[in-house]
């Protein structure tokens, strides 16, 4: 069970934004106001009284009900780091390729359009009938990321989206990768960035039963991934982190209004809308997502 509590993550925006001004980011004038700001919400009894308990759901869990909209527009992620991965993918010469953690195939389509043969593997039954339907030439299994249904060096190259946030530990899943890679074969990873995790990019979902959870997200720092890849014989060939698109510059901000928190599913970016100020002084320059490009060894 998770215990969210609006003001708890406004109060954590406010002082990320604070220690950011203690070395140097802002001034005098801006420290007032947050401490100012802070004050207000303490005195809001609307945040006060707005917390939610929040179920914790495994992938299989969670994707059962997210399949149905994971496609929908909005999703932002997609927009992030689909241009870099594409654009690593584009150099690499055609073959056999592997969508490890497919979902909907949303990579698995783009790997077909350019004439690799596609396997693509998920945990979620739901969401291999999707991408099934998506890329009909496309084989795909059911399995899971530490037990790959995948014969050694099978494959040229590995894709995995945004699904490693969701496993507790990297390096069983990056053996994996590297085990069922040819030599000198490709891994393209994207996820989400550990700064995006530790500021709320964790997604909710509801059950059937209209109760609010979270997918079961861990939060990976970069070093991390580098620790699980080198270990078995990958090198490094790029890493990016993508930030989100710079909004344009709002109006002076205005003070909060009680009872204004939104709707739990658009918790935490509706939440933020309530200190825009310390929001974009705390999150400035944050990247929102990790891109890895990794090549395997010739044996």
């Amino acid at each position: 069970m998770i215990y969210e509590h609006p003001l708890a993550y406004l109060l954590g925006v406010e002082g990320t934004a604070l220690l950011r001004a203690f070395t140097g980011e802002h001034d005098r004038d801006f420290v007032d106001a947050r401490i100012s700001e802070i004050r207000r919400l303490l005195d809001d009894e609307a945040l006060a009284n707005a917390a939610v308990d929040v179920d914790r759901l495994d992938t299989v869990d969670g994707y059962r009900v997210w399949s149905g909209r994971y496609d929908d527009p909005g999703n932002a992620a997609f927009d992030i780091d689909g241009p870099v991965v594409e654009e690593i993918v584009d150099a690499l010469p055609v073959g056999v390729a592997l969508d490890a953690a497919c979902g909907t195939g949303r990579h698995a389509r783009f790997l077909a359009e350019r004439g690799h043969r596609v396997i693509g593997v998920d945990s979620s039954p739901d969401m291999l009938a999707r991408a099934r339907v998506r890329v009909p030439e496309g084989e795909f299994l059911l399995g899971d990321l530490h037990r790959l249904p995948v014969s050694d060096a099978e494959v040229d190259l590995v894709v995995c989206g945004l699904a490693l946030t969701h496993i507790p530990a990297l390096e069983p899943v990056v053996a994996e990768f590297a085990r069922v890679l040819r030599p000198g074969g490709h891994l393209v990873i994207s996820d989400v960035h550990p700064e995006a995790v530790a500021r709320g990019s964790v997604p909710s979902v509801r059950g059937p039963d209209g109760r609010p959870g979270r997918l079961a997200t861990y939060r990976h720092l970069v070093g991390d991934y580098l620790r699980a890849a080198l270990p078995v014989g990958l090198r490094l060939r790029r890493c990016e982190e993508p930030r989100l698109p710079v909004r344009d510059e709002p109006g002076p901000p205005e003070p909060t209004t009680p009872g204004t928190v939104g709707p739990w599913e658009l918790w935490p970016w509706c939440l933020a809308d309530l200190v825009p100020e310390a929001a974009r002084a705390a999150n400035a320059g944050m990247p929102a997502m990790v891109v890895w490009h990794f090549q395997l060894g010739e044996s």
